[in-house]
């Protein structure tokens, strides 16, 4: 467990004393948040705010992944630093297209969509054909609740690959709430990891580098902890898309290498939840015309009903708990059935 907690420190004390100076850095270069008019108005005050902070948790995560995990260049660990790269690249160009072009729109949805195909066919690749990941869907941890996938495995990388990345994203309009949420479910993910560690051989034989994943999932936590010190209202810095998309990419990669792909849906209920609003704002709007909400994702709802930005977060910290709660008691009945 030291390798965890190390991990976790690592990268929070590179995250919270590494941010003044990125901070400083990004404001000479006007390197500030672009915000759209039909928002709430009181975002606009933050208009110019430094963005792209995500650029650090990124570093500051691999540093403390890479200096802690047991084999950082090799397996499981290698594939969740490519997908966190390789995410948090993407991300970055979406954040340059924006800042270059002074607009809320960045890289085409085509183009972004190819990259989040290449990222998870990758993953996936290395996930079965390199690692010995199954690619049954678990219900439960045994073979008797679980569905072969096959070649369709892929599919479901894809998805969840460009589910996260974009829940994250639509999250992360919040000062708090990306990072906040980001780093209860990674607290989630390390004592699942590390249960799945502690049982491998009669019990998670089909997960494999548990250890490598719970260090990974604490480094995270770390850089998320790290970077709310100086992202809680009223925020000095932004993670951009190069953040949000990273943190996103984690998660779905940590869900898939550990084999908890649909508990994900629960401890990230949070991160659901704001993706489902837009969808069935958009959906509800094409048939009918009207708005479900007041203005998509959901915390701008509730924002435009009068709640105080503070308060919005606070409330949403908590729902995020509670679904962070619910799901580890998913996983921890399942454990304890089974010993």
């Amino acid at each position: 467990m030291f390798r965890v907690m190390g991990a976790l420190l690592i990268s929070l004390v590179i995250c919270i004393f590494g941010m003044p100076w990125l901070i400083k850095w990004l404001r000479k270069r006007g390197i500030g948040q672009f915000i759209r008019e039909d928002g709430p108005r009181a975002h606009l005050a933050k208009r110019g705010t430094p963005t792209m902070g995500g650029i650090l948790i990124i570093i500051s995560a691999l540093i403390g992944f890479m200096l802690m995990s047991v084999k950082p260049q090799a397996g499981t660990g290698f594939a969740l630093a490519f997908v966190l790269l390789g995410c948090g690249l993407l991300g970055f160009a979406d954040d340059y297209t924006k800042l270059r072009y002074s607009r809320s729109l960045g890289i085409k949805a085509r183009t972004k969509i190819f990259w989040q195909l290449v990222i998870s066919i990758a993953l996936a690749y290395l996930a079965t054909q390199q690692f010995g990941v199954s690619t049954k869907l678990y219900f439960f941890r045994t073979d008797s609740f679980s569905i072969e996938l096959g070649p369709f495995y892929y599919l479901l990388v894809f998805l969840m690959i460009i589910g996260t990345t974009n829940a994250v994203n639509l999250t992360d309009g919040l000062d708090g709430l990306a990072s906040g949420t980001g780093a209860l479910v990674m607290t989630a993910y390390i004592l699942i990891a590390f249960t799945q560690f502690r049982n491998h051989q009669f019990l998670y034989h089909h997960v494999r580098a548990a250890l490598d994943i719970a260090i990974f999932s604490g480094a995270v936590m770390g850089s998320c902890i790290g970077f709310l010190w100086w992202n809680a209202p009223p925020a000095q810095i932004f993670m951009g898309d190069t953040g949000s998309m990273a943190l996103g990419g984690a998660l779905a990669a940590v869900a898939i290498l550990s084999k908890t792909e649909l508990l994900l849906l629960i401890l990230g209920g949070l991160f659901a939840l704001e993706a489902l609003s837009v969808m069935i704002q958009v959906a509800v709007f094409k048939m009918t015309r009207k708005r479900v909400f007041r203005m998509a994702p959901l915390h701008h709802h509730f924002e435009l009903k009068g709640w105080s930005e503070e308060t919005t977060l606070i409330r949403f910290w908590i729902v995020a708990g509670f679904m962070v709660g619910i799901g580890f008691i998913f996983f921890y009945i399942n454990y304890v059935g089974r010993i």
